[in-house]
């Protein structure tokens, strides 16, 4: 008699996931409990239980210092919500393939569309995805689709979207799939069967065709399991489904020439290896259990070498590294700082689970099943014919300032380190170099060695072309009136030069300010960014003259909308003459104060009773709006005097 394992049997990463969280947790001396069965295994959650693990029903159940672990299948919104209002410490063991369907129905479901789920009603993966839709249909066969659709002929028409339990048999939901786009008008369908539960039932298929018997391990309350069982008894006349080596009825198989064995997602490998332990030593096969059992494992790994290209589906991303499935048994991952060569990605934001990512294998460890992949290699490969085009193309690269040194800078492009010399650099002959550090720069590559590792770039020939598109920009739109903003690159004593976008602009000093200054850096400096506006331009000597100040900012505006004849300010002295006093009443504008009007007898002169620097209150008597002069008067807010007096 020949046994036969299938390849695919035994935990899927999802289950393995969330037995390793619940084992992680005691063994971290965690008070642990599981929200529901971690998964539809009963040995493994009797085991749990063994040690120290408790099942719990409800979030309410909950105890204040302990650990709840959500299940393989997930938990409905609901119940997350009350865990969160709980306060309840939680590990999500949900599987990430699930996840997903969350995020997909919850999304369909913000859209307007029905979601209709393909599936068992009383699956606790079922009754979780339900809980992310509004009145959603769930149909457990082709028929029940045909006939909920007939109910109501319009159904037809409505915005659908369909999605399928990760466990449900291929074929019916293939049938599920057939029906809605033939009969229905708008419906998105999302085939989202686990490719795991997938493989292991086109597998089971394909044995059992081959088989006299089939042994299917597994709990009876596992979904995939009994698909399983389902999908065999269709291609083999005799199958047994058992839960546990001891449940065997050993002479069921007499006669058999071959009998294949497959398990459910959920069957833990220990009572895989009883089974066939069991059934080689009572039915006499003559390849031992653990020599049988070791090949078919080293049989059911895909040959992989180090330096292949592969593809894979992140599963999870964790705090050191991203998991992947390749479709084989092996445990694929990619170190964290394997990922990228670029320093400024972080994993977490370029891939999501779900994704699929092509990466390099480094190291395969078949014993284990273990492969250890690099994205950041693949990168490199892909870099290097990159930045090797890119001289014969003249392209323009982009690329990360990461080092100074003594003859330049270092980019990091792509991964790859290009040289740039201080000449091409951008920045002028004893500049600093280091204001470009971990900075985002342009550059051309000017130079490859590829055998000697060696790149070099220039960043002044793209800032320079770039320059000059700028200027020919400019000078074809530029006209008197047009506002720029503009950064400050040069003070001199007559004024400010301001970069408009490739080209520079003079204000004069005069056009800083309202205010009578001495140096335009009373009102800018170096680097800073204004908004200018053109006052005169001469194309044919490219000279063009620019503007600060704005009648916003006019001290004569400002003392017109505020203050009036009649009105009594504070003013300060600046300035005595033989015929009176001229005050400031706000920065800018000046008031005359008339000798006549200082005071309320007649004076000599004006110092006699004022000095400069003094503040007064004085009374607004005229306002000369086309001359912009302003009368004050001190004597206006004194006793009347007698008239034979002035």
């Amino acid at each position: 008699m020949q046994i036969i394992l299938a390849k695919t049997a035994g935990f899927c990463f999802g289950v393995d996931r969330a037995v390793e969280m619940v084992s992680e947790s005691v063994r971290a001396g965690n008070k642990t409990a599981t929200l529901g069965p971690i998964i539809h295994n009963r040995h493994v959650v009797e085991q749990f239980a063994r040690m120290g693990v408790r099942e719990i029903a409800s979030p309410e159940e909950a105890e204040p210092d302990e650990t709840v672990i959500i299940r393989a299948h997930g938990v409905p919104r609901q119940v997350q919500e009350r865990l969160a209002a709980l306060g309840v410490r939680t590990m999500d063991a949900t599987c990430p393939f699930v996840k997903k369907i969350h995020t997909i129905v919850k999304g369909e479901t913000q859209k307007g569309r029905r979601v209709i789920i393909f599936g068992s009603p009383t699956h606790p993966e079922v009754e979780a995805i339900a809980s992310f839709c509004d009145e959603p249909v769930i149909v457990s066969s082709p028929e029940e689709l045909q006939n909920w659709l007939k109910e109501v002929p319009e159904r037809k028409d409505l915005p659908l979207s369909m999605v399928s339990q990760t466990t449900s048999a291929q074929k019916l939901w293939e049938s599920c799939a057939r029906i809605a786009k033939k009969v229905c008008t708008n419906c998105e369908i999302f085939d989202t069967i686990c490719r795991a539960t997938e493989m292991r039932q086109e597998e089971a298929a394909f044995l059992s065709k081959s088989c006299d018997a089939m042994v299917v391990v597994g709990d009876a309350r596992s979904s995939n399991t009994g698909r399983l069982a389902m999908i065999c008894s269709e291609n083999c006349p005799k199958v047994v489904l058992v839960d546990h080596a001891d449940e065997l009825d050993m002479s069921l198989f007499h006669g058999a020439a071959t009998v294949g064995i497959t398990a459910g997602a959920s069957t833990p490998p220990w009572i895989i290896k009883e089974v066939n332990n069991k059934m080689s030593e009572e039915l006499k096969v003559e390849t031992a259990m653990e020599e049988n059992f070791a090949e078919l494992l080293e049989q059911s790994l895909k040959t992989l070498n180090n330096g292949d290209k592969v593809t894979g589906t992140v599963m999870a991303i964790g705090s050191t590294e991203i998991e992947l499935d390749l479709g084989t048994k092996h445990t694929a991952y990619i170190p964290l700082d394997d990922f990228s060569s670029d320093p400024n990605v972080k994993p977490e934001d370029a891939v999501k689970v779900g994704d699929q990512i092509e990466a390099i294998v480094v190291h395969v460890n078949d014993g284990e099943g273990v492969v250890r992949l690099s994205r950041k290699r693949l990168e490199a490969g892909k870099a290097w014919e990159e930045i090797e085009a890119a001289v014969e193309s003249k392209e323009v690269l982009e690329g990360v300032v990461t080092e100074e040194n003594k003859g330049g800078l270092v980019v990091n492009v792509k991964g790859i380190r290009v040289f740039v010399p201080a000449s091409q650099s951008g920045v002028a002959k004893g500049g600093d170099l280091s204001e470009l550090l971990k900075k985002t720069v342009q550059l051309r590559i000017t130079e490859v060695n590829r055998a000697r590792r060696r790149v070099v770039g220039s960043i002044r020939s793209v800032a320079a072309e770039q320059r000059k598109a700028a200027q020919e920009k400019i000078w074809s739109e530029i006209e008197v009136g047009k506002q720029y903003h503009g950064t400050v690159k040069s003070l001199t004593s007559y004024g400010a030069f301001v970069d408009i976008g490739g080209v520079d602009g003079m204000v004069h000093v005069s056009e800083l300010s309202w205010n009578r200054i001495k140096n335009p850096a009373e009102v800018v400096k170096v680097g800073d960014e204004i908004d200018v506006y053109v006052i005169a331009l001469d194309p044919e000597k490219r000279k063009i003259s620019l503007g600060y100040k704005t009648d916003a900012t006019n001290p004569w505006t400002i003392f017109n909308n505020e203050y009036k004849v009649g009105d009594v300010v504070t003013v300060k002295i600046v300035k005595l003459m033989s015929f009176g006093a001229f005050a400031e009443i706000i920065p800018g504008v000046d008031g005359l104060i008339h000798i006549s009007q200082i005071a309320d007898r007649r004076i000599g002169k004006p110092e006699d009773v004022l000095s400069e620097g003094q503040e007064v209150d004085a009374k607004i008597i005229d306002i000369d709006q086309e001359h912009k002069r302003i009368s004050l008067s001190i004597r206006a807010l004194l006793a009347p005097a007698d008239e034979d007096e002035e």
